[in-house]
């Protein structure tokens, strides 16, 4: 389980990144690389962190199912995730 902080923290460059998406493109297409810079730092996408919808794990993040490798594998074996299935050969 992540600490409750740094969850906290991706949470809020998320919104922060939402707040500047239009404002950051804009400037982009005009090329105006100073005012970027202005900007702040948390507003750029490449700083926010995919981590697991459930205990907050920034390793082993499974984009397809939104969580991480052993959240997942937990799951897909109670029957918790439709459509997988344990397989044998």
């Amino acid at each position: 389980m992540a600490k409750k902080s740094m969850i906290a923290k991706d949470l809020k460059r998320k919104k922060m990144i939402e707040k500047y998406a239009a404002k950051r493109a804009e400037l982009k297409a005009a090329g105006d690389q100073e005012a970027l810079q202005k900007l702040p730092r948390n507003s750029s996408p490449t700083r926010h962190k995919n981590r697991d919808n459930f205990d907050g794990r920034p390793r082993g993040y499974m984009r397809r199912f939104g969580m991480s490798r052993i959240t997942f594998r937990i799951k897909a074996s109670k029957g918790e995730i439709p459509g997988v299935t344990k397989s044998s050969w």
